[in-house]
């Protein structure tokens, strides 16, 4: 399997509404599936598994049992994956042309102050 597969499957994990407020609500702890149920009760409990299993196809999820509990823990590591790849790199582009242009208004301005003395 290719990281371009990978990055597929995370696009696709991250494309739904509800799994990214899985993520969310996972950020600051794991969660077992049954609290994971109480947050969406609009949706059944087979719904809720079926997103957790594509985030965990995608690695954004990793899933422990303990007893008869299942715990849901965030595993951030693909998103900082996206982000290196292409997020970082491409603000980190706009961000350098932003101080360009910022410099040359500058020095444009600077040129009509002295213009106009």
């Amino acid at each position: 399997m290719s990281i371009h597969d990978d990055f597929d499957r995370i696009f696709k994990a991250l494309a739904h509404a509800v799994r990214r407020q899985i993520l969310d609500d996972l950020r600051d702890q794991p969660l077992t599936t049954g609290t994971l149920c109480a947050h969406f009760p609009e949706l059944d409990r087979c719904t809720v598994m079926q997103h957790l299993k594509v985030l965990e196809d995608a690695d954004l999820v990793i899933a422990e049992r303990r007893g008869r509990e299942r715990w849901n823990h965030l595993n951030a590591m693909p998103i900082q994956d996206i982000h290196d790849r292409w997020i970082g790199p491409h603000a980190a582009a706009a961000s350098a042309r932003l101080a360009r242009f910022k410099q040359t208004v500058e020095a444009a301005s600077r040129e009509d102050a002295k213009g106009d003395d």
